[in-house]
């Protein structure tokens, strides 16, 4: 009689891929908890900061594969904090929500490259729809995972 042996489970190479980051960054405490759970509803991981600073100086701001960034915030602004990941030249893709914001701030976010300039209350399907085109854009070619 011969023993037999256990057979090895091949590793399964078809694991889901982890969620994505979505950071959220917004003054406001309500906004920043109902943006996280409407994210989460929407299959993402989403991680809140109250400022841009708190952002910036946090190692998932190089960790997100996209950034919901509000406008106006005290200490630093939205438009700054974008300004400052562009001097770390960092491609994390942008959408700027906002509850009040000029045309030129508008102008200002969109020519620096984000991705949606959406005014508050925003809709579920304008914010899944802007994540999606965010994350699209933000998704590294072949080469950027290579490091080439």
């Amino acid at each position: 009689m011969t023993k037999s042996r256990p057979t090895q489970r091949e590793p399964d190479t078809h694991a889901p891929e982890p969620a994505p980051l979505v950071a959220i960054v917004d003054d406001d405490t309500s906004v920043r908890r109902s943006t996280c759970r409407l994210i989460r509803s929407f299959g993402y991981h989403p991680e809140a900061f109250g400022s841009g600073e708190e952002f910036l100086s946090s190692s998932l701001a190089a960790q997100a594969a996209c950034l919901v960034l509000d406008v106006r915030m005290p200490g630093m602004d939205g438009l700054e904090v974008q300004r400052r990941l562009a001097e770390r030249n960092s491609r994390i893709p942008i959408v700027f929500l906002t509850g009040r914001a000029t045309d030129e701030e508008e102008r200002r976010a969109r020519s620096a490259g984000a991705i949606d300039f959406l005014r508050k209350p925003i809709p579920q399907a304008t914010l899944r729809h802007a994540l999606e085109n965010a994350l699209d854009v933000g998704m590294p070619t072949q080469g950027d995972r290579n490091g080439e």
